[in-house]
């Protein structure tokens, strides 16, 4: 196969391979969760549960000063490494364009300096978090083999996305971006079956659970 050959083909079938499992895992997924179902409620609400689930997953995304301050590590690294995967995903105008093309759909980019620079510092971030948790004896007991393969599939993209773009590397271009585009369907494939679905999982979870406080009329 030739450099163009794997390129058309990562670019095409792969892409189109890795899609359908991307979606259809996360909507079984979900559809999974939602089917779980509750009891209804009988007794008399006291307040307004989607309120408290509103309520619940914006003070659940800043952080409560005693968890700042017994785990200041992994809450600044988190959020380093969480935002600058927005940034670079979301924000980078080759990959606007992309989104553009599959889905109809545009905004404005951040200048490539920045998004370029934000990449940097998340791989360090997120390589970091990859030597606190070796370093760290009991985080390292609890890590098991799904940690450190959603660390990995999460950290490639950025590696071989910033080596594509400034073109390092013995490959030529069009190998490197066929790499790249790789290292994303990985992700693509493996992010409904791993820790990666608390993207979707985490948000509903604290709307459950402010629903229930707020239909009770207690803040959560």
């Amino acid at each position: 196969m030739t450099e163009t050959e794997l390129l058309l083909w990562v670019r095409g079938p792969a892409l189109q391979i890795a899609t359908v499992i991307f979606v259809l895992g996360i909507v079984v997924r979900i559809a999974g969760i939602l089917m779980l179902g509750r009891k209804k409620n009988l007794a008399e609400a006291r307040g307004s549960a989607v309120a408290g689930g509103l309520r619940t997953i914006l003070s659940r995304s800043i952080p409560d000063p005693g968890t700042l301050q017994r785990s200041t590590f992994n809450v600044v690294a988190g959020y380093i490494f969480h935002i600058g995967l927005f940034i670079t995903i979301l924000l980078f105008a080759p990959h606007i364009l992309l989104i553009e093309d599959v889905f109809g759909v545009s905004w404005p980019a951040l200048p490539t300096p920045i998004v370029d620079a934000t990449t940097v510092v998340t791989i360090i971030a997120l390589l970091a978090v990859l030597i606190h948790r070796l370093r760290h004896p009991v985080m390292r007991f609890l890590s098991g083999f799904q940690d450190y393969l959603v660390w990995l599939v999460t950290i490639l993209p950025l590696v071989t996305g910033y080596l594509a773009f400034h073109r390092v590397g013995i490959a030529p271009p069009p190998t490197l971006l066929a790499i790249h585009i790789l290292s994303v369907e990985l992700l693509m494939v493996v992010f409904p079956f791993t820790k990666l679905m608390h993207t979707f999982s985490l948000f509903m979870a604290r709307y459950y659970n402010g629903a229930i406080s707020g239909y009770k009329g207690v803040k959560s």
